[in-house]
């Protein structure tokens, strides 16, 4: 070897700069031997964990961390001993000054030398404030297992406080799957009556004569196969809720009957004419328009004025798209708990396809879509390939197709200009025809928009 290829040879580090490097990142670095020895420690960690160097240097890894640490942390502590590595396993640890700390850790392996003896390092940073943040996020945009963030449900979020403490009727209102029964659950479980009973009835499941005998109750002798005495739901809600799903599928005898309990609280089994009370709190969803049933004879006035002293709108998922990515944050993680799969998320291309389906069915199936996904992938994020067809494949025509029928109040929106070609082209023009802006202040999808472009004949100038 020339002297010239001698001097350009690398030069090993010598300790003290080798620790000087570790001292200059600023997450926590940690070596250990075969044995689990601490190594080498960077000032990084010491800070964290609260330690001084020359206290740590060769002591067990569990003396660093603390065997309540090493006992929780159990694929940080195989990571250590079998020389498996880990990628971002959060830990929880107690410093000995007394304060929780929650680290992210990740693990290498390093080649052995000349002796073969294997050492690892391990990686790791303090994210308790980034954690607290998540859970207090949570916290807010979070009321009893109903998930928003955008302003609409921000502000049902208050009205459920306010309603929850009185016991107003409560009339909630709005499409196939948006949530009604969630809604009706957090007002009872949020109110005085949390330690009662919340009962549960749709009235459009059964035949007028089943629901009137199974909402009242009937005594012995009341009609055939009428063998005993039977309570109805609103005696067995007692001191509690009751949820009246479908209100407005009531038969007209029914509704005369519902009238009286709210009026009198009392109710009288089918057969008897014995007053009854009832100490109950009602409340009614409905996903058809009462107010035009009420304006077309098919549903009492009176009735309707009684149900909806306190009334709740829930706007379809297409008009709160600022809370996709949250709701289906939501229900990866429960389908996560539920199937053990370790499912981080969504991609971003799959994310991108939930943003622009218009969601005929609501939360509800988006909650069907995350769950076909679980079905589909077996680990890592969910991607485009594991959500269902309907997401993937249908054309822009018939999602907007089926969004329309799926939403009568929106189509007769269109039909009266609401949403029609006019405020199209004047949103579009306001919006120097950028086709997101657009869709954002209209409330609804860029693959809706395009096709209702399409229906209405409008396109760009050149």
């Amino acid at each position: 070897m020339s002297g010239s290829e001698a001097d350009h040879s690398p030069r090993a580090l010598a300790p003290d700069e080798l620790q000087a490097i570790l001292d200059s990142v600023a997450e926590g670095i940690v070596t250990l031997d075969q044995d689990g020895r601490v190594m080498e420690i960077n000032q990084a960690a010491c800070e964290i964990l609260e330690v001084r160097r020359p206290e740590v240097t060769q002591t067990k890894c569990c003396a660093l961390f603390g065997e309540q640490f090493c006992n929780a942390a159990a694929e940080i502590r195989e990571s250590v001993s079998r020389g498996k590595p880990v990628d971002n396993v959060q830990a929880r640890l107690r410093t000995t000054s007394g304060v929780n700390k929650m680290l992210s850790f990740r693990s290498k392996v390093l080649p052995g030398g000349r002796d073969s003896r294997r050492s690892s390092v391990l990686a790791f940073r303090d994210v308790t404030e980034l954690v607290a943040l998540r859970d207090d996020l949570s916290r807010r945009y979070r009321l009893h297992n109903i998930v928003g963030k955008s302003k609409p449900m921000q502000e049902i979020f208050r009205l459920i406080d306010e309603v929850a403490d009185s016991d107003a009727s409560v009339l909630i209102e709005g499409e196939s799957g948006t949530g009604k029964e969630l809604v009706a659950r957090a007002i009872h479980h949020l109110g005085p009556r949390a330690n009662g009973p919340f009962t549960a009835v749709n009235c459009s499941a059964l035949a007028e004569g089943v629901l009137e005998s199974e909402l009242f109750g009937h005594v012995e002798g009341a009609f055939t196969g009428a063998t005993r005495d039977k309570r109805g739901r609103f005696e067995i809600a007692d001191r509690g809720t009751i949820f009246l799903d479908e209100i407005g599928d009531l038969a007209p005898a029914i509704q005369v009957k519902l009238l009286r309990v709210l009026q009198d609280r009392t109710i009288e089994r089918v057969g008897s004419h014995e007053p009854t009370a009832v100490d109950i709190r009602v409340v009614a969803a409905t996903h058809r328009p009462l107010a035009a049933m009420v304006a077309d004879g098919k549903f009492r006035q009176d009735l309707y004025y009684r149900l909806r002293v306190v009334p709740i709108h829930l706007p379809p998922l297409r008009q709160r798209r600022d809370d996709l990515p949250l709701l289906a944050q939501h229900f990866v993680e429960r389908f996560r708990e539920e199937t053990g799969r370790p499912i981080e998320g969504l991609s971003a291309d799959a994310l991108t396809l939930l943003l622009d389906y218009p969601w005929p069915g609501n939360v509800r199936e988006l909650e069907n879509a995350i769950e076909y996904a679980f079905v589909k992938a077996r680990s890592g994020q969910i991607l485009p390939g594991h959500l269902p067809p309907e997401l993937r494949s249908s054309p822009v025509a018939s999602i907007a197709a089926r969004a329309a029928e799926a939403a009568p109040s929106t189509s007769a929106a269109v039909e009266d200009g609401a949403d029609g070609p006019e405020r199209l082209h004047r949103v579009l023009q306001e919006t120097d025809w950028n086709v997101a802006k657009a869709a954002r202040r209209l409330g609804i999808s860029r693959t809706t928009l395009y096709a209702r472009m399409r229906q209405h004949g409008l396109a760009r100038p050149r």
